[in-house]
């Protein structure tokens, strides 16, 4: 995609999008999303099997997906159909899926697992290449699992013991991104146009959304996709879609629904010596969290309370760093939508502790969200999401936006440090979402910043603060978030 942007004129909204984005545009509608809901496809995969194999005019060519799907999209069981043919008739298996690369320092190998199909269930088994690790070193080497095109074969390693052999590897994306060119396509829309992209973008229709503060509310659940470490608690009633954004959009998080989450998977395993979900994802959501379970609630708190505040986490002697934004997600009835309230009650009981409660930045009242219905399903050119989510993981790492919202924010001195960083970070992802051109200062419109992001978090923050006084009124009865102002900049000398 490299398109002179210089050349774009204002012309109607539909066609600035085509010219900014073309190439990274497919066409949603409720036929295509019906069809891939069938095939049990992430956004993300459909998206790009959507790019590959759609006509100009947006209508896929269903025949030819079946085929590449039944090919190349292995389930579990074709999986272990896979590894008898590779066992017993000496094949090559290629087929698309997660790849997770670890090394063994003792035997000086580099080993991969496929997470998807839960191999290899021994250590030592499924051997790579080095030189493919060289090749593919900027996607292999990632934190978290990579999505890629893989080719695997079984052999016999030096001592005549049968391993699986990764022998290639082509990266799932099919395309190389630019944030740089993102961020400057952002000036071509005014912000009623760029939050309807985003929308877009998710998989929502505009048009289905009957108020802006609707709109804004939605989008506030991709703030922990752009922003390192935001930890938010949402509860909303019932069909708002929050297992859907959490689950489908990115490839980089991961939706923990009901059962049971133990310390070793959400930091460290120290029996496998391997890093939990926390050092691998940009977000962690904890849907249903009222039935999840946790083997030891106790350990779990102490762990959470650690990596909420600073990103560590300690386990045994092991010191782990995270970046991974942690989302708690609930259901709430309508009668209980009262943040003066205590509307934490049905929380398992770790979180009923303020300690652990105020290291979450910011709720989310999703009661501003609407059911989801029909008219809220994406129909029409919108951005793929395959591409969206790689933008906002490649946004993570811009360091400029938070410079920015140090510039601007004035801090009470006797301002609580968790309230006001908090405050910071939702203001860095509100920037970084709404606003990417906002690079500089001088490149930021105050009263759009004031309404759309500082405000926004102020609320949020708010909020948490509010419940903190209602579950702990010893401590926090009275307190509120911090008069956060606004510099205003210095006039212009003669």
């Amino acid at each position: 995609m490299a398109i002179d942007l210089s050349t774009i004129e204002y012309t109607p909204y539909e066609d600035r999008l085509r010219s900014c984005f073309g190439d990274m545009l497919v066409y949603k509608s409720a036929k295509n999303t019906r069809f891939f809901s069938d095939q049990s496809m992430p956004s993300y995969i459909r998206d790009w099997l959507m790019m590959r194999f759609s006509r100009e005019d947006g209508s896929i060519q269903e025949d030819q997906i079946l085929s590449y799907i039944k090919k190349a999209i292995p389930t579990k069981k074709q999986w272990n159909n896979y590894l008898v043919d590779m066992l017993h008739e000496n094949k090559q298996a290629h087929f698309l899926t997660k790849v997770k690369i670890d090394f063994d320092m003792k035997n000086r190998q580099a080993l991969f697992s496929l997470p998807l199909f839960d191999f290899p269930a021994r250590k030592g088994e499924a051997i790579v290449d080095w030189s493919l690790i060289e090749k593919h070193r900027e996607d292999l080497l990632a934190d978290s699992e990579t999505w890629g095109i893989v080719t695997i074969r079984c052999e016999q390693d030096s001592r005549q013991n049968t391993i699986v052999k990764l022998v290639d590897f082509k990266s799932f994306c099919p395309y190389k991104i630019d944030p740089d060119y993102y961020i400057r396509a952002r000036d071509f829309f005014t912000l009623e146009e760029w939050i309807d992209i985003l929308l877009g973008a998710a998989d929502y229709n505009a048009s289905g959304y009957h108020s802006e503060r609707e709109k804004i509310t939605m989008l506030t659940r991709l703030l922990p996709f752009v922003e390192k470490r935001v930890n938010l608690i949402e509860l909303a009633p019932k069909e708002t879609g929050k297992s859907y954004l959490f689950s489908q959009i990115s490839r980089y998080g991961w939706l923990v629904s009901g059962g049971s989450l133990s310390r070793a998977k959400l930091f460290y395993d120290i029996s496998r010596r391997s890093n939990g979900l926390a050092s691998r994802c940009d977000f962690i959501a904890l849907d249903e969290i009222q039935s999840i379970r946790f083997p030891d609630p106790m350990e779990m708190q102490g762990a959470m309370k650690g990596y909420l505040e600073s990103g560590e986490y300690h386990v045994g002697d092991f010191r782990g760093v995270g970046e991974a934004g942690m989302v708690l997600l609930g259901n709430i009835d309508t009668d209980k939508m009262d943040t003066d309230t205590d509307m934490f009650a049905h929380l398992p009981p770790i979180f009923h502790e303020s300690a652990l409660l105020d290291r979450f930045h910011g709720f989310i009242a999703g009661w501003h969200i609407p059911k989801m219905r029909e008219s809220l399903k994406a129909n029409g050119w919108a951005l793929n999401s395959e591409y969206f989510s790689e933008i906002l993981h490649a946004l993570r790492g811009e360091t400029v936006y938070r410079s920015v919202v140090d510039q601007l924010l004035i801090l009470p001195p006797d301002a609580a440090t968790r309230d006001t960083e908090a405050i910071k970070r939702l203001c860095t992802a509100y920037l970084k979402l709404l606003f990417p051109n906002a690079t500089g200062v001088d490149k930021v419109n105050l009263d759009e910043f004031n309404e759309y992001c500082l405000q926004p978090a102020i609320e949020m923050r708010g909020i948490i603060k509010k419940q903190l006084g209602v579950i702990d009124p010893g401590e926090f009865a009275g307190k509120t978030v911090p008069a956060i102002m606004i510099r205003t900049p210095a006039p212009a000398v003669d």
